[in-house]
């Protein structure tokens, strides 16, 4: 998220994977021989993802799509680097030992070593991508002290003295940074966060810093902290270092316009063209009111068939909500897909006319609000290697108010998790009613699908703020509310007969197979995700369980939800539709108005009371049940390869995909190709 008030692209292929949907784990392939599962480690499956009509794309356009692509994994190493301060020297040490081992490769030990630099690759860093705990090595240290003494002294570069045995304390010491993001009330979560967004400053510090910056009178208020490390110098100065082409992650951010710079010169568009060079411009310069003029023409094009994100986007990775992670994506317009996406954005006046919020905090002119189906070219930084299915930006509510915003769905992900499943028995072990199991096998996929539409395209970009609210009110709870308010937005409307007489379901069972999932997944399967004794920490999830927790309890005298057991296993169940969604659009007014008036207390109330806490003996059984299954809750991909074709004059005349099956490869190639920042103390 780019503002503490959560406007933010949406993970949600976080909902998919544990509602049973699409609880990927089996390696397949389609007709064509193509694999879509190529490794399994830990939690995780490795999957691969087509680029479909590639080909179809004129040669200029592929040229776009390779630059793009290339800019895409530049900043790499940034997304390392903002997780935890040293995550770049662990990630070098246990590569400089992996590509020069030649011991032995089936021992009990090495397997360990592997996974665990697996994971690490997967994570962008040593803390685990969704929970932001502490990985927990399988090996153990005299066996890394073992394998650090067979690898040559040059191999390890500057990684050696202090640094190398700080290396070791933060692979080894639980204790040393064990939660990436850490929103605990009451704590200091800067101080119990290992994310690198802040360097000698306290929270309260921090606090003040960018309060004294905003200004509540300014309609076009600058997302102050979205770009920098905010530090405290040996006098006590707290000051920015601005993440630029001349500042922090300089060699980095210069690779990426690079990249950008080619790419512009072919872009598909002249106005395509022009907010390219606004962002390499900002990229320079590290001026958010050129990445703010940046995001206001990129929203404005809904003409070019190629698109991209490619900046400091994010906030989620931050416990304050100031800063924003590196993240690219490139992609193309499906077309024929798109057409149905369309239908919404066409209606979004109306729905928003029609929704159960306060009057006063509905849009009186929705703007600007355009919707479309890509098929994504190129994965980077924070959507690499997990990704996500759907993504609504801009953040800045200005924005999004005077000028729209752009909501798309990402097709060939989720047709790469539905081709990697099989029956793998979620549905049989967590769902008890038959009637219930063939709603989700005929609706499921339709149901998520387009649950993710109207999060995306109309749940972020609906409502407006009160006079006088500025949007970072709700502070370390904005990214769970704004998260649940989109959903809200989407679970309200999926049960009207609207959609039905606009063509975009056929039926209304849609809306029961999607309540069902997220009902059951909210109270119960997303637990799969989170260790014995620990609380739910990531938005995504808390806002699940918050939405899925109030309604249960507001409906639970008359068993709109239930908990039903059954030879000794627990099951939920939806008993009323109508009256869910009813307490749906309740639920959806307070929140919406919590954010509308800043009032942090009510917020900060439903979230603690309902996101946060985990019923211990529920947990257990979910778990239970779930590792009988053998299946991994979490996947990612590997990204293809595009090759230019050149002629005789080096000039590029088309481009080539290939689609890779070493996940360890690709890593690997990665590290040594697109690695542009030095190791720090």
């Amino acid at each position: 998220m780019k503002q503490i008030t959560g406007l933010a692209a949406t993970l949600l292929m976080t909902t998919i994977l544990t509602t049973g949907c699409g609880d990927r784990n089996t390696a397949d392939t389609t007709a064509d021989g193509f694999q879509w599962q190529i490794d399994r480690f830990d939690d995780i499956n490795v999957l691969r993802y087509q680029v479909p009509d590639f080909d179809s794309l004129t040669p200029r356009q592929k040229q776009f799509i390779y630059y793009l692509s290339q800019a895409a994994v530049s900043g790499r190493d940034i997304l390392f680097d903002q997780n935890c301060k040293y995550n770049l020297p662990v990630r070098r040490t246990l590569e400089a030992i992996y590509t020069t081992y030649d011991g032995d490769k089936n021992s009990a030990d090495w397997q360990a070593f592997e996974k665990y630099l697996k994971k690490v690759w997967f994570a962008n860093g040593v803390h685990h991508h969704y929970s932001g705990d502490k990985f927990k090595p399988e090996f153990s240290a005299e066996y890394f002290e073992s394998l650090l003494a067979s690898t040559p002294a040059e191999k390890l570069g500057d990684i050696r003295g202090t640094l190398l045995d700080t290396v070791k304390q933060v692979i080894f010491d639980p204790a040393l940074y064990p939660k990436r993001v850490d929103q605990t009330a009451g704590v200091d979560m800067i101080a119990a966060s290992a994310c690198n967004y802040y360097d000698g400053v306290t929270q309260k510090e921090a606090e003040a810093f960018y309060t004294a910056l905003t200004d509540t009178t300014d309609r076009q208020p600058i997302s102050y902290g979205l770009n920098s490390q905010l530090v405290k110098d040996k006098d006590g100065q707290i000051a920015e270092r601005v993440w630029s082409a001349e500042g922090m992650y300089g060699p980095a951010i210069r690779e990426i316009v690079k990249w950008l710079e080619l790419a512009a010169a072919v872009a598909d568009t002249p106005q395509q063209e022009a907010y390219t060079r606004t962002l390499i411009e900002y990229y320079k310069t590290g001026d958010l009111k050129l990445f703010d003029r940046y995001n206001v023409a990129w929203v404005e094009d809904t003409e070019s068939t190629v698109d991209y994100v490619n900046g400091f986007i994010e906030n989620y990775g931050d416990p304050l909500g100031y800063k924003a992670s590196w993240e690219s994506t490139v992609n193309f317009k499906d077309f024929e897909a798109t057409k149905t996406t369309q239908i919404i954005s066409d209606n979004a006046q109306w729905f928003e006319d029609h929704s159960p919020i306060d009057p006063q905090y509905r849009k009186p002119h929705v703007k600007g609000v355009s919707a479309k189906v890509i098929t994504v070219a190129m994965l980077g930084g924070d959507c690499y290697p997990s990704t996500p299915i759907g993504i609504n930006l801009p953040n800045a509510d200005w924005i999004r108010r005077d000028h729209g915003s752009k909501s798309v769905t990402i097709a060939n992900i989720t047709a790469a998790y539905d081709a990697a499943a099989a029956g793998n028995g979620f549905a049989e072990e967590f769902i008890l009613r038959p009637e219930d199991r063939q709603l989700r096998a005929q609706w499921g996929t339709v149901g998520n699908n387009l649950h993710t539409d109207l999060h995306e395209c109309l749940g972020h970009a609906s409502g407006q703020l009160a006079p006088g609210t500025k949007g970072d009110e709700l502070k370390n709870y904005g990214s769970t509310l704004e998260e649940a308010r989109a959903d809200l937005f989407a679970l309200y409307y999926m049960n009207d007969p609207k959609l039905v007489e606009l063509g975009i379901i056929p039926t209304l069972d849609v809306a029961k197979a999607e309540y069902n999932n997220y009902m059951m997944n909210g109270l119960m399967t997303q637990l799969t995700r989170i260790e014995p004794g620990k609380n739910i920490e990531e938005a995504h999830m808390r806002n699940r369980a918050l939405v899925a927790g109030w309604v249960y309890e507001r409906g639970k005298d008359d068993k709109t939800v239930e908990f039903v057991t059954e030879n000794g296993k627990t099951y939920v169940v939806v008993n009323d539709y109508d009256k869910l969604r009813g307490l749906f659009g309740e639920l959806l007014k307070e929140i919406q108005r919590i954010k509308s008036e800043g009032d942090f207390k009510a917020g900060m109330e439903l979230v603690e009371n309902y996101g946060v806490k985990v019923d211990p003996t529920l947990h257990k059984e979910v778990l239970e049940r779930y590792a009988a299954l053998d299946i991994a809750p979490y996947s990612g991909f590997v990204n293809p390869r595009y090759v230019p074709v050149l002629d005789e004059n080096g000039k590029i005349t088309d481009v080539k995909i290939e689609y890779p099956t070493d996940y360890i490869q690709q890593m690997l190639t990665y590290s040594s190709d697109y690695s542009f920042l030095p190791n720090r103390n």
